[in-house]
This record gives C-alpha cells, structure tokens and sequence, in this order.
C-alpha cells in the first residue's frame, strides 16, 4: 500500500512527477484542507499542486498540462531517459522517437530536403 509520495518515489523513480490535486475547489465553504497547509504540504513534498473543480471544470486540464510540461523538461534536461527501461515513461509510437532524437549530420555533398 502506497501511503505517500515518499513510497511512490521508492517503488516507481526518484524522478517521478506527482501532482496534487485538491478536487472539490467549488464548495470551499465545506474545505477540511486549507489552500496554505495543501500548498505547504506540497512544497514539503516536492510535489506539484492546483486546486481543481470537477464539477466546473477549472483546473482539470491544467493539471494534465502541467504534469506534461513537467515530464517533458526532465526529458529535455536528461533527467528522464524514454529509452531506459525502468524510467517509467516511453514514446508511444516509433515515428515519434525519430521526431525526439538528434538529427544526424548529413553526408558530405548532400543537402537537407527543404520540404
């Protein structure tokens, strides 16, 4: 049973991306969590957070946006490799590893297609 952040980061990756959604955000007259003690508990945790509404809307994509954005730079800075087993994130299609990996230096004498 996973209990925390900390265990999620034990059995998943140190690099894992977790964010933590407080759902709910149209009845805050009903709050049992404070924004500042989510938002300390967060910060403590390394964890990303947003207040969201299901039942509005507000939030919901951002969350997933966020979260992409996230991964995507620990891709881009190295910290996140899609092509090591076990990082726990992969490129869903082969076409879109060629779109991610260098491009290799042309042969001498031939040109790049300007198409």
């Amino acid at each position: 049973m996973i209990s925390g952040p900390l265990d999620a980061r034990m059995l998943a990756s140190q690099n894992i991306v977790i964010i933590l959604c407080g759902n709910k955000k149209d009845l805050d007259t009903d709050r049992e969590v404070t924004f500042l003690e989510a938002s300390r508990f967060a910060q403590e945790n390394e964890l990303m957070f947003l207040e969201t509404s299901a039942l509005t809307g507000e939030n919901v994509e951002e969350a997933f946006v966020q979260c992409a954005r996230k991964i995507l730079n620990k891709i881009e800075s190295g910290e996140l490799d899609p092509e090591r087993m076990g990082s726990g994130i992969q490129y869903g299609d082969a076409a879109l590893r060629q779109l991610r990996s260098p491009r290799r230096a042309q042969p001498q004498g031939t040109q790049e297609c300007g198409c």
